[in-house]
């Protein structure tokens, strides 16, 4: 007679350490698991440690302390909303608003005149009390100039919107320009977005643009914080947002004037940004020519949305890198200010924290 066997599990099944029966492959799928979780871990290590390595180093630009020079060098800026020039402003409004300039370092103002057709045309209604003003503000706050702010969306990553591939669109933004300066606006001030890091199209643009206006100004985008940061972003995201520092340069080269828009910059915490913004201020002074005027801009306005936290993006962070920056980069640069986004979002404290960090700094 046969021995009575134990139980057999399933066909070729091996038993486990506890004593069960182990399912053929579950070893081998265990394997792929673990391997899988390891090489997730990795790649999360790979993305994460490159960030925290430069929060770091943003927390660290953040540190010391700015030079006692490092404060208002009578050339800041402030943006203007529409309101200015399409009726809804009275004289009392531009006095009002002279009172607030006055002892301040500001000498230019951007005022909202756009925005342009997607054609580069604009409307000369959309600025129908321009004349009026221009002509109130250069009475009660002389020595300001009054520029004309025009933008748009544009193409590639707006693909409906300004294609400045096209000449006779640049032609058409030309036209505009000498149209606003023929109402009597003392430049112009260009915000194109997203304009891509080398965009040849916008060289272009801004060459045929020198001639014709005796003040030409641009808003910038964000200087790579990593080399090459703005490929990486972009094919991540679809939205490059970044110029590289080169490109930075080219810009500063064909123009007046030059507004970083340091604001919408992902950081958390106002020791990171305040840190940003001094690496930003560094790297834009690095690149622009002395003789064109660097303007690093300032949150004035308090929304809270990816890309930017008003707790983290405050007027005395951005005001204290800006001077780190100068400080360290090249203090004695006299072309130099920051520019105020936005009048019709400004609070008190905004404009209280930019006198008191900035203009009035000891």
């Amino acid at each position: 007679m046969a021995r009575e066997s134990e139980p057999e599990g399933p066909e070729g099944a091996e038993e486990a350490d506890d004593g069960t029966p182990e399912v053929p492959g579950t070893r081998k799928r265990a394997g792929w698991v673990r391997r899988a979780r390891r090489i997730g871990l990795a790649a999360a290590l790979l993305l994460v440690l490159p960030l925290l390595t430069a929060e770091t180093a943003l927390r660290v630009n953040y540190t010391g302390d700015p030079k006692p020079g490092a404060h208002t060098r009578d050339r800041d800026a402030l943006w203007l909303g529409h309101a200015w020039v399409d009726g809804r402003r009275t004289d009392a409004d531009v006095t009002a608003l002279a009172a607030r300039l006055a002892d301040t370092g500001i000498r230019d103002l951007y005022v909202h005149a756009g925005p342009l057709e997607h054609n580069g045309t604009l409307p000369r209604t959309a600025y129908s009390k321009a004349r009026w003003l221009i002509t109130a503000v250069h009475r009660k706050l002389p020595g300001v100039r009054v520029q004309a702010w025009l933008g748009d969306e544009v193409a590639p990553e707006k693909p409906y919107a300004m294609h400045l591939e096209k000449k006779e669109t640049r032609a058409a933004v030309v036209n505009s320009t000498r149209q606003v300066i023929a109402a009597g606006f003392d430049g112009v001030h260009f915000d194109l977005e997203p304009l891509h890091s080398g965009d040849r199209n916008y060289l272009a643009l801004l060459d045929a643009l020198r001639p014709v206006t005796p003040l030409l100004s641009v808003a910038a985008h964000q200087i790579d914080p990593l080399p090459a940061f703005h490929s990486f972003w972009g094919t991540v995201t679809g939205h490059p947002k970044w110029w590289s520092q080169e490109y930075f340069g080219q810009v500063a080269r064909r123009v007046d004037q030059i507004a970083v828009m340091s604001y919408d910059t992902m950081q958390p915490l106002q020791s990171l940004y305040g840190g940003y913004v001094a690496q930003q201020t560094s790297l834009a002074l690095e690149v622009t020519p002395a003789d064109t005027e660097l303007l690093m801009g300032l949150p004035f306005y308090h929304e809270n949305r990816f890309g930017h936290r008003a707790h983290a993006e405050t007027v005395p962070a951005a005001v204290r890198g800006v001077r780190l920056g100068l400080s360290r980069t090249d203090a004695d640069r006299a072309n130099f200010g920051v520019a105020l986004y936005v009048d019709f979002a400004a609070t008190e404290d905004d404009w209280t924290s930019y006198r008191k960090d900035w203009v009035r700094t000891s």
